[in-house]
């Protein structure tokens, strides 16, 4: 008989009203997608703690920050990898263990962008 492997259990997603809470209150009293994105930004530097380990195409990184650079759709983390810093999309992040402490405003800010919530 053949072992069949599996993965580490997964965690269910946010439940759709969850996520739909922490979205509007990211975006309360936000007109534009300009300020929306600001609205994000302010919850994932307020609510995630930092510096926290995350994983980039398979690279361990610690990540120090967000900011956003001015492009639609795009808030960065700021992480460090052997002395270096890099700025990279937010939405690129997967974790190298277990999620940060307010991780769950990442899947927030993931559905917003997809319109999904």
């Amino acid at each position: 008989a053949r072992e069949v492997k599996q993965g580490p259990p997964k965690k269910p997603k946010l439940a759709r009203r969850r996520l739909r809470k922490l979205i509007e209150e990211a975006i309360v009293d936000c007109y534009t997608e300009k300020e929306q994105h600001g609205g994000f930004l302010v919850m994932l530097q307020d609510k995630i703690a930092c510096p926290f380990r995350a994983l980039i195409v398979g690279e361990e990184v610690e990540v120090r920050g967000f900011d956003w650079d001015g492009t639609p759709r795009e808030i960065v983390a700021i992480c460090r990898r052997k002395g270096r810093t890099y700025r990279v999309n937010a939405t690129t992040l997967e974790w190298a263990a277990s999620p940060p402490v307010g991780a769950e405003w990442f899947d927030a800010y993931r559905a917003w962008l997809k319109g999904k919530w």
